[in-house]
């Protein structure tokens, strides 16, 4: 008896072991969430605009480590035309199911009849023992076949990985090579948690680390590698290098890369209408009219504050009490509730207006801050004091050099780690007087508060500063 063979037994395609099914979603989906995400959207936001399901969007940012794949990043080249697109392959299931030739189909499509014919024979469904042409099936199969992966250097080159291993997660030791564990931390897969104890490591940069084997391995070609391919090893899953807990080990800390876009719309939304420090007039830069105000917060333990407002031509220097609001705990907080430690936007422009409006007109120009949370009541604060309000750019306190000064010889009187919140308002303003008559060596061996009553006097002002 001859036995009949199963027409799937014919395809040119190999045996594929428990392949599973095709996804849901096809190449085109892909690209457009990684070009939304591109743009600044989250995961969840840019599933949706790609048409999947915000659980796939984040099981394809995770599994690419936070950066798009290079075959479809938005940077990416076009797909070459040679090769069959999905919709093609839907006009080809489409005349397969109406039973048109091969010779049809290819002049409809403008192909070769080769092309359509190792089409059906290479990416048809087979598990049914018979060709059967479907396009999400055929596509899947066409993706599975271009993969070219290749093993990534650090997976070859053993001396290569133990020497990047070894800058990124040595032990720390002194100079008589005595090493010393630190911390005992748990990795969680998460970033790093600000102010808590974090992995103590050599932790070298990838790019230190990739320049420095060039000085290590002059005459060794093999002992390269660039730092983003020792990023993508920490990263991406599936490159098997490097092991994924080493990112703690990263400065930052960050157990998924961040898009760029997105970190640069990590603004805050009372900005929209703010008026930036670029916009901020000549005259305020060169310090040649008085008036003009730079502040800041000073931090201390449990969330305590005290503002400080430093005058730019006379480093005249206010300190605004913040106390603690009733029905403050610490350790307590409550999520979307009001902000009880006192330095709160309400708090701090109440503050800030009750110190100004005691100055006259001539001392009230404008204010530059940060981008703090702080001051997100700024219009109605303009409103109150009239004073103009000019924000510095992110991460940059340069921008504010004398406050940041001013804040520096505060500390000798305010601790990093202490509470600020004990100190009263007779308190705060005992260390002001302090500050304001000592002499500076920018003022001419002039005490602040001298300055500032010399150019009270010289516009026929009344002073209101003392020097005790």
């Amino acid at each position: 008896m001859k036995t009949r063979k199963r027409a799937s037994d014919r395809c040119t395609r190999r045996k594929l072991r428990s392949p599973g099914h095709p996804p849901g979603w096809q190449r085109e989906n892909v690209c457009r969430f990684w070009q939304a995400v591109a743009c600044g959207r989250s995961s969840e936001d840019a599933a949706m605009d790609a048409g999947v399901s915000a659980p796939v969007g984040a099981r394809w940012f995770r599994g690419a480590g936070g950066m798009p794949p290079t075959h479809v990043s938005p940077s990416a080249k076009p797909t070459i035309g040679r090769y069959l697109t999905f919709p093609e392959r839907e006009d080809i299931a489409i005349e397969v199911a109406k039973g048109t030739g091969i010779n049809a189909i290819a002049r409809k499509l403008g192909r070769s009849p080769s092309t359509i014919s190792r089409e059906l024979t290479r990416n048809a469904a087979t598990r049914g023992g018979s060709f059967d042409y479907r396009a999400s099936t055929a596509q899947w199969h066409a993706d599975r076949a271009a993969r070219r992966p290749k093993p990534s250097k650090l997976t070859i080159n053993t001396a290569l990985r133990d020497y990047v291993q070894d800058r990124l997660a040595g032990q720390v030791a002194n100079p008589d090579g005595v090493g010393f564990s630190g911390p005992d931390v748990v990795w969680k897969g998460r970033r790093a948690v600000y102010r808590q104890s974090r992995r103590w490591s050599s932790a070298w940069s990838p790019e230190q680390i990739a320049h420095r084997l060039r000085l290590d391995f002059p005459e060794d070609p093999t002992m390269r590698i660039s730092h983003e391919a020792i990023y993508q090893s920490l990263y991406i899953q599936g490159r098997g290098a490097l092991r994924r807990d080493l990112t703690a080990c990263l400065r930052s800390g960050r157990a998924l890369r961040l898009p760029r876009e997105r970190a640069r719309r990590r603004g805050k939304s009372f900005l929209a209408e703010a008026i930036m420090i670029s916009e901020r007039p000549a005259e305020i830069e060169d310090r040649a009219v008085p008036g003009h105000w730079e502040g800041d917060l000073i931090l201390g333990l449990g969330s305590s504050a005290i503002g400080t407002l430093v005058e730019r031509t006379t480093r005249f220097t206010m300190l605004l009490h913040l106390p603690r609001m009733e029905g403050y705990r610490p350790g307590e907080t409550v999520k979307n509730g009001p902000p009880l430690a006192g330095h709160g936007a309400e708090a701090v422009r109440v503050a800030i207006a009750k110190s100004m409006t005691k100055l006259p007109d001539t001392l009230r120009q404008s204010l530059t801050w940060d981008q703090g949370a702080e001051m997100a009541q700024h219009a109605r604060l303009h409103i109150d004091t009239g004073l103009d309000i000019y924000f510095c750019d992110p991460q940059s306190p340069w921008q504010r050099g004398t406050n940041e000064n001013t804040n520096g010889l505060l500390r000798q009187y305010f601790p990093k780690g202490t509470d600020l919140s004990w100190h009263s308002s007779d308190a705060l303003e005992a260390v002001a007087h302090a500050v304001n008559t000592r002499p500076r060596k920018t003022l001419g061996w002039k005490t602040p508060a001298e300055a500032l009553d010399q150019l009270l006097a010289n516009v026929h002002i009344e002073g209101v500063a003392t020097t005790g």
